[in-house]
């Protein structure tokens, strides 16, 4: 026989009342029943659980040991319950997201912010690592969401685009350059010293490959590995630097300049997430590169469905952060586990 919640529950209100009949009337059941699926539970067991000898019904003790996991048993089985509300309603929980540098800077505070409106009960943890380390993260279920590059994935990965992002020349206010009426032409940015990510960032790529295609050799003065310590530079010297331009936005000291030909678009920021192995997977998009945290081997259009693993944390939300719009930008999105 397999062994059923009924079953346990049967067994603890004939302990609590001492009595079958009773319990029967409690349970809105008939006596012969319970008594039936009582002794079902001792033969599936190989063990006597009550004394019916007296005229009240006792646990034995193998009853009472058994009686004591049992509650403990049926306790958890109701939290769990109440926690699958919780999230569903998003009322409680916990959301582990990652982020890639780049988006540190100017997403995570507005993405935190709105979340924390509508969801005061979810607590959130965010990590801030690479592209590689977030699709890995997210299989090994170390994460729950990625924000990251549109592009090519890991098998499996699920990606959702969020928002056009561009890049753009930064300087600070007190720069000459800062108020520039027409944008700067690519060929003079050979005559600018410059404050550039380091290498091991996606951005870096698409800021050298904007230069060799212009043919210009930029005159790098710094490399960091930081956007916060580009900022502090840009801000306290005569350097200049690209950035995504929604990084001024809270930088008054900050000042963005077009160029002509425009900087270069920067990889679309996405949401990604594992694969649903029940669903097929997804088609190829023609839409621009996105990053995820999950294996994908593809990735897909700006309007796909965020998704996440249901059972592990909420939803995040996908509004974009103002002003981080255009259509020569990329799309950010968030990385999840996918149902």
């Amino acid at each position: 026989m397999a062994l059923e919640l009924r079953h346990l529950r049967y067994l603890l209100a004939v302990a609590e009342h001492g009595s079958f009949t009773r319990a029967a009337e409690e349970l809105h059941v008939s006596q012969p029943t319970l008594s039936q699926q009582v002794r079902q539970l001792e033969r599936t067991l190989g063990t006597q659980l009550l004394d019916r000898s007296g005229r009240t019904v006792r646990l034995t003790d193998a009853g009472e040991a058994y009686a004591h996991h049992a509650r403990g048993a049926l306790l958890d089985l109701a939290a769990a319950e109440r926690a699958v509300h919780d999230v569903r309603d998003l009322s409680r929980g916990r959301l582990r997201l990652a982020v890639t540098p780049t988006f540190t800077a100017y997403l995570v505070g507005p993405l935190t912010a709105e979340l924390h409106t509508r969801h005061p009960g979810i607590a959130l943890t965010v990590r801030e690592t690479s592209q590689d380390r977030i699709e890995a993260g997210l299989l090994a279920d170390e994460f729950d969401l990625g924000i990251a590059f549109q592009g090519p994935h890991l098998a499996g990965i699920t990606a959702t685009a969020l928002f056009a992002e561009t890049l753009t020349l930064v300087t600070g206010t007190h720069q000459p350059t800062a108020d520039r009426p027409g944008p700067l032409p690519a060929r003079e940015l050979a005559d600018r010293q410059l404050a550039l990510l380091s290498r091991d960032f996606a951005t870096r790529g698409h800021i050298d490959g904007y230069f060799e295609q212009q043919r210009v050799s930029p005159r790098i003065a710094v490399e960091a590995n930081s956007i916060q310590a580009l900022i502090e530079v840009v801000q306290r010297t005569p350097l200049a630097t690209v950035l995504p331009e929604a990084v001024t936005h809270d930088h008054p000291r900050l000042t963005p300049s077009p160029s002509n030909p425009p900087s270069p678009p920067a990889p679309s920021p996405c949401c990604t997430a594992p694969t649903p192995t029940r669903a097929p997977p997804p088609a190829p998009s023609p839409a621009s590169p996105t990053i995820s945290s999950a294996p994908a081997a593809t990735h897909r259009p700006p309007e796909r469905a965020l998704s996440g693993r249901k059972r592990r944390a909420p939803r995040a939300s996908r509004a974009a952060h103002p002003g981080c719009s255009g259509s020569d930008g990329v799309h950010p999105v968030i990385t999840g586990f996918a149902q």
